[in-house]
């Protein structure tokens, strides 16, 4: 069985292949419609998931929540929080043929295929090791793929040798895109269970919406976001509304993704090189991802949200759209539901996490995309790989 920790030693920033495979994560500071006001809820004091967590009863991820106690929870509970110890979940695009075989070899991390089978009613697992890669690629699969081998991965740590210490020293979670319900699912806002039904519907959703208009996203590499920015703003100039741009990935210095409507992505193509970008590359996913291209999705996922279980995390969860650990489960409904139309901002979570003293990072997933962003934004930053 191959080691499944990898430690990144990269010393200068990765080649422009690697930034091609980071493109297709996400990141911005757009909340529409949702309001960040400190609110209060109630929710049950138990614990839902099941992961282990510093100073939280241990358990295991496909455990589910007994009822309990109903206590407020503040919104700014975590406004303060000081990282030590972090887990990095993967977005779209991370996947790739094979991840998901060596979980096999632990009963915890096989049973959420398993379990998984049941809620998709497909073989996840024969997807994941021997594709076809466009079936596996295709944003109904990938999301819920990436979803169970990230989690699947926790399962693997934990049968290590010191595995179980590592679990329970994160105090900070968070994940692109996709990843933050990955991240939720492991701080227990949500079951193993709950969590992949909405993931399922969110692909479902992004699909949908996808196939409705005629939309495409591009990676900018090279440039800074204020030149990204610019460079959107000549290319707004030349279509129509229905085809305007907005950066969609704010992922790491000189790399940046834009999404809008098809012929405003080909003017965006076409004009970089005269704002000096080192180049561009169309990212092979089925829309205008985090831009309003997707709003046709968010009524589906509020009703969802709305249906599902949410409790507060037991360690704060980083949000993807403006930067910020949230503790009331209303407000991270809300904002769930209004994440596939707002800008990741992912480069401000690394660097702000960082900032705040954030010791040692470890990618739980398929790929190594968020070990590569890291390093961007910090060469001497730690970030382990562990992969199933």
């Amino acid at each position: 069985m191959r080691s499944l920790f990898h430690r990144t030693t990269l010393r200068t920033p990765p080649p422009a292949h690697s930034l091609i495979q980071m493109a297709t994560a996400s990141s911005s500071f757009l909340l529409p419609s949702v309001s960040l006001n400190n609110l209060s809820s109630s929710r049950n004091a138990s614990s839902s998931l099941g992961f282990s967590t510093k100073n939280l009863n241990r358990s295991k991820v496909s455990m589910s929540v007994s009822a309990g106690s109903q206590i407020n929870v503040n919104d700014s509970l975590f406004v303060d929080y000081k990282p030590t110890s972090a887990f990095l979940f993967p977005g779209q695009g991370a996947q790739a043929i094979g991840m998901g075989k060596e979980a096999q070899s632990v009963a915890a991390a096989s049973d959420l295929y398993n379990k998984a089978n049941h809620i998709l009613g497909y073989d996840l697992l024969d997807i994941c090791v021997n594709g076809p890669k466009e079936k596996l690629d295709s944003t109904v699969i990938s999301q819920p793929a990436i979803y169970v081998t990230s989690l699947a991965a926790v399962e693997l740590l934990r049968v290590r040798e010191g595995g179980e210490q590592i679990i329970n020293s994160v105090d900070v979670t968070c994940g692109l895109s996709l990843g933050e319900y990955t991240a939720l699912a492991f701080a227990g806002a949500f079951s193993f269970e709950d969590g992949l039904k909405l993931v399922k519907l969110r692909g479902e959703a992004m699909q949908a919406a996808a196939d409705a208009a005629k939309s495409a996203m591009v990676s900018i590499i090279g440039l800074d976001s204020e030149k990204v920015q610019q460079l959107c703003d000549a290319a707004n100039q030349e279509v129509d509304e229905a085809d305007k741009v907005q950066i969609a990935n704010y992922l790491c210095p000189g790399n940046y993704a834009v999404s809008g409507g098809l012929k405003g992505i080909e003017v965006v193509e076409a004009k970089a090189k005269s704002f000096k970008a080192r180049m561009t590359v169309r990212l092979a996913v089925a829309g205008a991802f985090h831009t309003s291209f997707m709003e046709p999705a968010v009524s589906r996922l509020e009703a969802a949200l709305e249906a599902t279980e949410i409790r507060s995390p037991r360690i704060p969860v980083i949000s993807n759209v403006d930067a910020q650990p949230h503790a009331d489960p209303d407000t991270i409904k809300k904002i769930l539901a209004r994440q596939v139309t707002s800008p990741v901002q992912w480069e401000t979570t690394v660097k702000t996490l960082l900032a705040k003293g954030l010791k040692s990072s470890y990618e739980l997933g398929p790929g190594k995309v968020i070990a590569g962003i890291f390093k961007r934004v910090d060469k001497t930053a730690s970030v382990e790989n562990i992969s199933a």
